[in-house]
């Protein structure tokens, strides 16, 4: 039993490694990943090696399926928990001079880059009339709180996401990672002040 436990172990290991390995590529961390690759592989050659000589027992078997299960679950946490780069929200919001929620809609720029945000405001023309539709980049961490933000603030609001895998011009990566910083410990120093 406690050969098992040692292949559901390795196993494990190997693939949270894979599986963080394998975004950090997608996300370009050139360095990181390479380095994570040695590692990974140090434990698969120990893991399969293990495995392969005690391939007759089905509870051996068992314990490597249920490792590379567990393994890609962690991964996926590990990563989230990171949250390494950044996300750019599209969101389109209708601006209706009679409807009661336009001064609401027209202010949302400013209050979310009074957040710590960075938010570029383009005007667009739809199927029902005239749009404002922001680019917002913001770190990955925010991207939950920034998303609910956006629906309190403006419910019919039609939101994308999708992660750059390179920026390059303007305030966008470091700035933004400075601005959103002292917006949260404003936050944070306005929560405990109550």
């Amino acid at each position: 039993m406690s050969l098992a436990l040692t292949i559901f172990l390795l196993n494990t290991c190997y693939i949270t490694l894979n599986t963080f390995r394998t975004m950090l590529v997608v996300r370009r961390q050139k360095f990181w990943a390479p380095v994570l690759a040695v590692v990974e592989e140090l434990v698969y050659v120990m893991a399969l090696a293990i495995a392969l000589k005690n391939i007759s027992n089905p509870v051996n078997i068992a314990a490597y399926c249920l490792g590379f299960g567990l393994g890609i679950y962690l991964g996926i946490l590990i990563e989230d928990r990171i949250a390494l780069g950044y996300v750019n929200f599209q969101v389109t919001i209708p601006i209706n001079q009679d409807s009661p929620d336009y001064d609401k809609n027209r202010g949302l720029p400013e209050t979310l880059r009074n957040s710590g945000y960075g938010v570029t405001e383009t005007w667009g023309y739809g199927h029902s009339g005239a749009r404002l539709i922001l680019s917002i980049l913001a770190p990955r961490s925010a991207s939950k709180k920034l998303m609910s933000q956006i629906k309190n603030l403006s419910p019919n609001a039609f939101i994308m996401v999708n992660e750059p895998t390179e920026l390059s011009g303007g305030f966008w990566s470091k700035e933004v990672s400075k601005r959103f910083k002292n917006a949260k410990n404003q936050d944070h120093g306005t929560s405990l002040k109550n």
